[in-house]
């Protein structure tokens, strides 16, 4: 398992509770997505597993790939772990919309054995946004009598919609989003054959997700922001920036980079509205919301890619200054 960047506090905090003897069974892991709470939690439960088994000569929470805890777990046969998410459905190529009760009742097994390698058992939910209604309840009822030594982990990307039930019993762990310099490192050692201007480009779309920036990976994210900041300065008075911008991504083939548009518009005006105050800030945040309300449902709704970025464009070009347009 890889090094965990960034995120020295979340991981000094932890590490000191499994040093104080005073774990706490459940941790809520919030922040936005991308920046690192899943691979927390999986190291970090496999950091207590294997203290279980004696002291770990590794700092933080990191654990020797050669310790039978880590073997098992990178086998997926680790007796004492269990990791719920959403199921991937063979049948549609897709993954089921939630985590299901039937996966939240099958943790009891794990807790109907005696341990195998320690006292210790952990589970990661990832996320825990995604436990259906009744699978949230169920779990509830482990959070309130949690077994002897056992460790919640719960990935969270929005935490205010738990049930205030869950959120109470947890110890709560923020993920910010990291530095640039840091999120570029990741980039370069995952994505070892990016050339220098494409991790660039992929920094600063990713706005301190690594996560996200790595989905955005081959699909030359930077002529797309280059693309959106001319109409964004110019206005595109004649209407072919956004013209020649629609007409590239939508196609078929383009449907990815498509996609990203949509993604990244949003997240475009609300980097500008941000250098914005007074009349220019209210108009931002308004652009912002219909971008946001346009690009959310054009996939789901099937509407006309062509159409849908040529319309998201023009929402850009709002932002030139009148004396641009």
């Amino acid at each position: 398992m890889t090094s965990l960047y960034g995120h020295d506090t979340e991981i000094a905090a932890f590490s000191d509770a499994i040093g104080s003897g005073r774990m706490h069974h459940a941790w809520l892991l919030t922040g936005p997505q991308g920046v690192g709470k899943a691979r927390f939690a999986d190291m970090a439960a496999l950091r207590y597993l294997a203290e279980g088994m004696g002291p770990v000569s590794a700092p933080g929470i990191e654990v020797p790939a050669e310790h039978p805890a880590a073997r098992y777990i990178a086998a997926g046969s680790h007796p004492d772990f269990q990791r719920l998410e959403r199921i991937f459905r063979d049948k549609t190529n897709d993954y089921a919309r939630n985590i299901n009760i039937e996966q939240v009742r099958g943790l009891q097994g794990l807790f109907a054995t005696t341990p195998s390698f320690s006292t210790r058992r952990a589970i990661v939910i990832d996320s825990i946004d995604d436990l259906e209604r009744g699978a949230a309840n169920a779990l509830l009822k482990n959070l309130e009598e949690p077994p002897t030594d056992s460790l919640f982990l719960l990935v969270s990307h929005a935490p205010g919609r738990l049930l205030p039930t869950i959120r109470s019993r947890c110890r709560v762990l923020r993920f910010g989003p990291l530095a640039d310099p840091v999120v570029g490192r990741i980039l370069r050692e995952t994505l070892d054959d990016a050339a220098p201007d494409e991790i660039d480009a992929l920094v600063k779309a990713g706005e301190g997700s690594p996560g996200r920036a790595m989905g955005y990976a081959g699909l030359d994210i930077g002529t797309l922001d280059r693309a959106m900041d001319e109409i964004a300065r110019t206005g595109d008075p004649y209407n072919a920036a956004r013209a020649t911008l629609a007409k590239s991504l939508a196609t078929k083939a383009a449907q990815m980079r498509y996609e990203a548009f949509l993604q990244r518009v949003p997240a475009f005006i609300a980097a500008r509205a941000k250098e914005r105050s007074g009349p220019a800030l209210h108009d931002a945040l308004g652009r912002w919301e219909e971008a946001r309300n346009l690009a959310g449902g054009a996939v789901g709704l099937s509407l006309d890619p062509q159409g849908v970025v040529f319309e998201l464009a023009t929402i850009l070009s709002g932002l030139a200054p009148k004396a641009a347009r």
